[in-house]
């Protein structure tokens, strides 16, 4: 039997996975885990389970939980495996990883190592996207209500995305593409790691994560009744099958405003950036186990 295979498992995801339930998943498949449920953040544990140099890392939960322990592996030449235990689970679902979790689990254990691309902006992995405008500024103040007032997640959402729309998010921001100047008045710009379908049944994922590239998106919706379409297909992930888009390649973007900071979601994670933001893609800077090429 090998070695206990070390597990950050995120037990406030979506899909609500317990750590007996991992175990449990482990022993049929004739292995053992290690599962390990950080207080704080599961970047911070990450770290330091990368300094004694574990064969591989699972991540167990959603986007947001893989792309922490992600960020931390970005350039260890260790391996990723993701047990998909989230409410979207997108990126398990580009690197071709199955939903269901016993399945997932033979990918991780006897999957093919992969080099992928991560983007980068001012210093931050993303392993989907990151995006500013509209999106970040709604999970902004869903959070602060949660804190303040106890709200739940979706009342929360609502109060939020009510706020967000009477103010017309509009940003007057230039955009520069591999050395290209644009100049743009969006609510919202999303900017992907490799490159989004735009069409067909496949909209909204991508065909391979090892292109090179990122995708940039930017908006022109306006009006209260544009802008509230928009917000509702940001809340669930149905971002990209709004029309209105105008997309482009670049290995390189930068975005300069006349705001000195805003806010930047990473993955659904919102911080506060210092201006200029930088995004730039770095090529194959993280080992995934996936699923074996077909022969």
């Amino acid at each position: 039997m090998m070695a206990r295979v070390p597990v950050i498992l995120n037990t406030r995801s979506g899909g609500g996975t317990t750590p007996e339930r991992i175990e449990q998943l482990f022993r049929e498949a004739g292995a053992q885990a290690e599962v390990h449920v950080p207080p704080g953040s599961p970047n911070d544990f990450a770290h330091e389970l990368v300094r004694t140099r574990p064969p591989l890392v699972v991540a167990a939960g959603g986007d947001g939980t893989v792309s922490a322990v992600a960020s931390a592996l970005v350039g260890s030449g260790i391996p990723l495996a993701v047990l998909p235990a989230g409410t979207l689970n997108h990126f398990a679902r580009d690197v071709g990883v199955p939903a269901d979790l016993a399945a997932a689990l033979q990918v991780a254990l006897n999957g093919a190592r992969r080099a992928i691309d991560v983007g980068e902006v001012n210093g931050r992995i993303f392993i989907n996207n990151a995006s500013i405008g509209l999106y970040p500024a709604m999970v902004h103040r869903r959070n602060k209500q949660q804190r303040r007032l106890g709200r739940s997640k979706w009342h929360a959402m609502l109060w939020a995305m009510h706020a967000v729309l009477r103010s017309h998010p509009f940003l007057d921001l230039t955009l520069t593409l591999d050395g290209v100047e644009h100049r743009r008045r969006t609510p919202f710009v999303f900017v992907g790691n490799n490159a989004y379908q735009m069409e067909g049944f496949t909209i909204g994922q991508r065909e391979r994560l090892d292109g090179g590239t990122l995708s940039v998106y930017v908006t022109h919706r306006g009006g209260r009744f544009g802008l509230l379409l928009l917000a509702l297909r940001a809340l669930f992930g149905k971002l990209l099958v709004a029309e209105d888009f105008e997309g482009a390649a670049a290995s390189r973007l930068r975005i300069e405003s006349r705001h000195t900071r805003l806010l930047v979601a990473t993955d659904g994670e919102v911080a506060a950036f210092d201006l200029p933001l930088v995004f730039r893609v770095r090529r194959g800077a993280l080992q995934v186990i996936a699923p074996p090429p077909a022969a």
